[in-house]
């Protein structure tokens, strides 16, 4: 149990943001980082994604326009393909996607069809990995050993890779904003997310008769995180999802039966249709795989830094024992929270049946492990107490 809501921006600070804008996600301040985010759940929700008509005529593009022919192409025609990069077509299909849905199809990368497209991408959002440590965690010693000495802890190359990014976010986000103003005819081209925050942030700047200068920077500073996040996590899960499948053949057919249950069917040849989200939502081996999938690969296994409020916090399972001044840093691990024995029996293998039948566990057993211990999305936390 974690009593205390915890100021993650100085840290994500220096990770995720274009033309050093603060986003939600960087943005320190509860208050601020509150009203961003009444700005933007609406559209992320589970109730609006599975009946967004713009997404679903989206999506019909991008599985029956790209990645069906994509696969169909590549092994059809070849015998032995050779070593197939599954992590790069993944990535670009996450990306296509998640772009669509901020700026629109024709706004959006389309890097399935674009091989070099997509080389370019992953080299530039790859190579900085290497190179996080010190601007994330001592960014101050970083700034003043650059500035005063001319040293640099981090190769230029990699300011130079971000810039390129962040001109691939501008470049999109002008697509999206010209889109607005034109009304797409189709409605795939409709920049679902961009809109509903560029006409949030419109409305709050003149609310408080702030002046609107700076709205597209602050724009195109949460379009990057929002496509950096969402294509990254998901293109990383899906690959093992892939890894593991390819391990366990028996499961492997196993999901295979469950999903010719749906109609229509994923294949090439069939129509350009998908189905229903509520019908993939209720196979229970699909949601099995992707959850263990999620538990022993979580896309972000290592430390999440919080900072603790300025009147401090208890942390603690139970009973919130331990008292944590404010200004603290601490952290937790999804890649160790999710190898808990006592929780997951046999933690380390890869064991979708364990998400099976969760109605025949008792309550204390399930909620330890879909929520208590389960923190592959992260967790929210309970407000702060005062001292």
């Amino acid at each position: 149990m974690v009593l205390g809501v915890f100021n993650y921006g100085y840290w994500f600070t220096n990770v995720v943001h274009a033309d050093r804008v603060d986003n939600m996600f960087t943005t320190g301040g509860n208050k601020a980082h509150s009203a961003r985010k009444r700005m933007l759940s609406n559209i992320y929700s589970k109730s609006v994604v599975t009946t967004s008509q713009a997404l679903l005529a989206q999506m019909k593009v991008i599985l029956h326009g790209r990645f069906l022919p994509y696969l169909e192409n590549t092994f059809s025609k070849v015998e032995d393909p050779g070593v197939f990069n599954v992590y790069a077509l993944l990535s670009a299909t996450t990306m296509d996607v998640v772009t669509g849905y901020i700026f629109g199809l024709k706004s959006s990368s389309n890097l399935i069809s674009d091989p070099e497209k997509l080389d370019w991408f992953l080299d530039l959002y790859n190579s900085r990995r290497s190179f996080n440590f010190w601007p994330q965690e001592f960014p101050g010693l970083t700034s003043f050993l650059e500035r005063w000495f001319g040293f640099r802890l981090v190769p230029k190359w990699v300011d130079e890779a971000n810039g390129q990014i962040e001109a691939y976010t501008k470049m999109m986000c002008e697509g999206a904003a010209r889109a607005m103003q034109e009304k797409p005819s189709s409605i795939v081209d409709t920049p679902v997310v961009y809109e509903q925050l560029s006409n949030a942030l419109a409305k709050e700047a003149k609310k408080q008769g702030t002046g609107q200068e700076n709205l597209e920077a602050e724009i195109a500073s949460e379009m990057l995180d929002h496509f950096a996040a969402g294509f990254d996590t998901s293109g990383i899960t899906l690959t093992y999802v892939i890894h593991e499948l390819c391990r366990h053949p028996k499961i492997q057919a196993r999901l295979q039966d469950e999903l010719r249950t749906l109609s229509p069917s994923l294949t090439p040849a069939s129509a350009p249709e998908i189905p229903d989200g509520k019908a993939l939502d209720a196979l229970p081996l699909l949601h099995a795989v992707i959850w263990e999938t999620l538990r022993l690969h979580p896309a972000i296994p290592g430390p999440q830094p919080r900072v603790t409020p300025p009147q401090g916090c208890r942390l603690g399972h139970e009973d919130g024992s331990y008292y944590v001044p404010g200004g603290v840093r601490v952290s937790a691990s999804a890649g160790l929270l999710h190898l808990n024995e006592k929780v997951y029996e046999r933690a380390n293998d890869w064991l979708p049946d364990r998400w099976l039948n969760m109605e025949q566990m008792g309550e204390e057993k399930r909620k330890n492990m879909e929520s208590r211990w389960f923190w592959a999305f992260g967790r929210s936390v309970q407000p702060a107490q005062t001292f």
